[in-house]
């Protein structure tokens, strides 16, 4: 599990609103391995995270998501490994980011 994911959290809801995507990043590894980095900023915080920011940061191969970051409405910040999701703290973008690339790194060396 990576450092900066905690404890297993439980299922919310998904909910939709207008934001402005200021990272879209995707790539795809000789391996044919995903990776996907998509940040939203938004007018409003997606509860129960109280930063301005949507995102969603995949790894994987096509539907099977090995490290995932994500908020969404009811779940707030979040990390999935393995298909275990566990909670988050964000503390900014470049953070997330950082989080993100070393678990996938991490989770490479498998």
């Amino acid at each position: 599990m990576p450092a900066a994911c905690a404890a297993p959290l439980s299922v919310g809801i998904i909910a939709h609103m207008k934001a402005t995507l200021i990272i879209d990043f995707k790539d795809v590894t000789p391996e044919g391995d995903i990776i996907q980095m998509r940040v939203w900023q938004v007018p409003q915080p997606v509860p129960p995270s109280e930063h301005g920011f949507k995102y969603r940061l995949f790894y994987g191969r096509e539907t099977h998501r090995i490290v995932g970051f994500d908020n969404e409405r009811g779940k707030g910040d979040h990390c999935h490994v393995d298909g275990v999701e566990h909670r988050y703290r964000f503390v900014g973008v470049e953070q997330l980011i950082e989080d993100f690339i070393a678990a996938v790194e991490e989770r490479r060396k498998q």
